[in-house]
């Protein structure tokens, strides 16, 4: 595709000050019109676990456009160009540059976190590329990205769940427990654990409403090596539970200190780290009963407007093409190329940047991780899909993700009952 932006012409005018004047003709006679879609995704480097199931989806996504998707009569290849931030923010913004200026890219989509959603949406908002992200709760997409609510962004749009939804998910979990409220809160010093730590939008307030004592000893910085100052807070104040936000190699330390050091509480439930089953099975018996929130799963009662495969299809499709368990990214990935199809199909002109973004904006679509409408907010430029919460379990030398509960999705079935660590 070939449109001038901002972008593009002040790509042309750097090239033209400085190139010698040839001209030549590529593609002149191409038999259809391509539309790039620029993808980033934490390939290597702690967040990996986001982007274990990529090369499924992308493939199965290619294998659906494969044919091309129409427009206005007029059939357009897809091309997908999917890069690797390496879980570095600072990478995710020069591969997110990359995509929009060198390999031209119509849309770019971005998923795993505000460490990578975040510097790719910055990088297409101030080049006006339409955008689109998700995996990542939109607290620290909007508000970490200096969003301003009534005004919100141009060109970037997201959906996935909010900080409101995790807290009430865990809140109806733990209600469940009869365990004393005090509560050991583990918080990163990053745009995640600023997020969850806020005392304004993050966890504190709504905890301390329902009842629940927060003993946060101060924020940790990322890939620490020593948890025994937390620990000893937790011992102290005699907390039954643990909740938090960590990336997978901080909740091992953690969790294996905590062990050491005889600190044994009888739930703990942790965003990000907990949500994959690798991370899970290296715990060996001490992965048993931890829980976390639940954005998707082979029982969510979804299905994919691209391809028609429900939710347990397209879960089972990943295991049987890897050999590994199911993954919750997997829906999510693939609803990006749902919203994307949609939007390249409805947008009035391909040509047209500003009408690609509309398009977004006036998105209707229910995806196999839930309904995408943007019309339905909670802010400018977000839309939320619903969210439970599980424990693993282990069962027959297996774990399972075990929904344990769900009142604000009651749609999305139990498939177990919390039990306290042992």
């Amino acid at each position: 595709m070939k449109h001038l932006s901002r972008r593009r012409f002040i790509k042309q005018a750097a090239v033209a000050a400085s190139a010698p004047a040839i001209l030549t003709h590529t593609r002149a006679y191409a038999a259809d019109p391509v539309i790039k879609i620029g993808h980033v995704s934490p390939r290597t480097g702690p967040l990996a676990g986001f982007a274990e199931a990529d090369e499924f989806v992308l493939n199965e996504i290619a294998k659906s456009f494969s044919a091309g998707l129409q427009n206005n009569g007029k059939k357009f290849s897809v091309e997908i160009i999917s890069k690797d931030s390496q879980s570095n923010p600072n990478r995710a913004s020069e591969v997110a540059a990359d995509l929009i200026l060198r390999d031209e890219v119509d849309i770019i989509v971005a998923a795993s976190t505000p460490d990578t959603v975040n510097p790719v949406a910055d990088q297409a908002e101030v080049n006006e590329v339409p955008c689109i992200t998700t995996d990542c709760p939109w607290q620290p997409y909007f508000f970490g990205r200096q969003g301003v609510p009534g005004e919100g962004f141009e060109s970037t749009y997201h959906f996935f769940w909010g900080l409101e939804d995790v807290i009430g998910a865990f809140l109806d979990m733990w209600g469940q427990s009869g365990v004393t409220k005090t509560v050991g809160g583990l918080f990163p010093n990053d745009a995640d654990g600023n997020a969850w730590g806020d005392k304004e939008n993050g966890l504190p307030k709504p905890l301390a409403e329902a009842g629940y004592e927060l003993v946060v000893p101060g924020q940790y910085q990322p890939l620490t090596d020593d948890f025994s100052s937390q620990i000893s807070a937790f011992k102290e104040a005699g907390c039954e539970m643990v909740t938090g936000n960590m990336i997978p190699p901080d909740f091992a330390t953690f969790w294996s200190q905590s062990a050491q050091q005889g600190f044994n509480p009888k739930i703990v439930t942790i965003g990000k780290a907990l949500l994959f089953p690798s991370v899970i099975e290296s715990l060996g018996d001490r992965g048993n009963g931890l829980s976390s929130e639940v954005w998707w799963s082979p029982n969510h009662p979804f299905a994919s407007s691209l391809t028609g495969v429900s939710a347990k299809e397209l879960a089972d499709g990943y295991s049987s093409a890897t050999g590994r368990p199911w993954t919750q990214p997997i829906g999510f990935k693939h609803a990006l190329f749902e919203v994307v199809a949609d939007v390249v199909q409805r947008a009035e002109d391909l040509e047209d940047p500003a009408a690609i973004i509309s398009a977004i904006a006036a998105t209707q679509l229910d995806t196999i991780v839930g309904t995408v409408d943007w019309s339905a907010g909670p802010i400018n430029n977000v839309t939320k899909t619903p969210l439970v919460a599980g424990q693993w379990q282990l069962e027959d030398g297996q774990y399972d993700l075990k929904i344990v509960a769900n009142s604000a999705a009651p749609d999305i079935p139990l498939t177990g009952e919390l039990k306290l660590l042992a």
